[in-house]
């Protein structure tokens, strides 16, 4: 007589295998982000996990809401604290580091003044000053702020922005410091526009202190700008001649917080930035701007 293995002959499913815990999901998820300029969607997400699309959302949704991750119109992002698990203060200090060899050569090549700062609100907020022989005479300092519309930091961030967003960051703010601020919407949009038609190069003379000028240029992520750096000098400085060199520096700081615009792909949005820096033929073409007085 043969013995039959009752529970063999019955057609039980395979075991399945159980899922991974919710730390390992979220590590996935995690991973997917390859450095901080990645943006994916969910179905990427999803993809590049293999979770089921539901599990992926609701897994973002929490890491969103714990700013772990961020959401915008581009997809999902790495958020505050993933970008500031090095402790100080996130962001900033990322900044600060990748611009200081920059700051110190456009210092040492032109003698003058450079700052560093970001957009926060209706101001500025400057996060470095690198010195010269003017640098007793200008009145910033760090961790100092000063009204964005009135400084060619904050002209040269403010000019890759919406108007709606300009608008609502400093329509409420924009008043007149000296007889040369721009105090009124209107002139403002013009003075942004002038600084897009110039590839970002933003100027101010005596709008934010009288008898000091300014040459600058934001520093730009994936969704904008992140920071700026300027040149000060006073008012008979002819930072014209050497505002090429705030743009290549600017535009260095951005390729080295943002390695992934270089080569942009799959989940990346990179910004407009020229393949080249300034040639010769549009440097002659600043210069003759400049001697005849056609920057403001």
């Amino acid at each position: 007589m043969t013995v039959v293995d009752v529970a063999a002959a019955v057609d039980i499913p395979a075991r399945r295998e159980l899922p991974p815990s919710m730390v390992e999901r979220m590590t996935l998820i995690m991973d997917a982000f390859e450095c901080r300029t990645t943006r994916l969607s969910l179905e990427d997400v999803a993809r590049s996990t293999h979770l089921p699309r539901s599990t992926a959302h609701r897994i973002l949704d929490q890491l969103v809401r714990l700013q772990w991750l961020e959401h915008t119109g581009f997809g999902y992002g790495l958020g505050r604290r993933a970008l500031g698990l090095g402790g100080g203060d996130g962001t900033n200090s990322e900044i600060r580091e990748a611009a200081a060899p920059r700051l110190h050569s456009v210092q040492i090549r032109t003698g003058l003044v450079v700052h560093l700062a970001v957009l926060d609100g209706a101001d500025v907020h400057y996060l470095d000053k690198a010195g010269g022989r003017f640098a007793a005479s200008v009145p910033s300092r760090v961790g100092g702020r000063a009204p964005a519309h009135s400084t060619a930091l904050g002209k040269a961030m403010l000019a890759w922005l919406e108007p709606e967003e300009v608008e609502a960051r400093v329509g409420g703010a924009i008043a007149r410091l000296t007889h040369r601020t721009i105090a009124d919407l209107d002139t403002l949009h013009q003075e942004l526009n002038r600084i897009r038609q110039r590839r970002g190069l933003a100027f101010e003379r005596g709008e934010c202190f009288p008898g000091i000028a300014c040459a600058a240029a934001a520093i730009r992520g994936p969704e904008g700008p992140v920071a700026a750096i300027s040149l000060i000098g006073d008012a008979q400085t002819p930072l014209e001649k050497v505002a090429p060199l705030v743009v290549d520096a600017a535009r260095q700081v951005s390729l080295e917080l943002f390695p992934c615009l270089e080569t942009p792909g799959r989940g990346h949005r990179a910004p407009a930035f020229p393949e080249q820096t300034w040639s010769p033929q549009a440097m002659d073409r600043l210069l003759v701007a400049g001697q005849s007085g056609g920057w403001l």
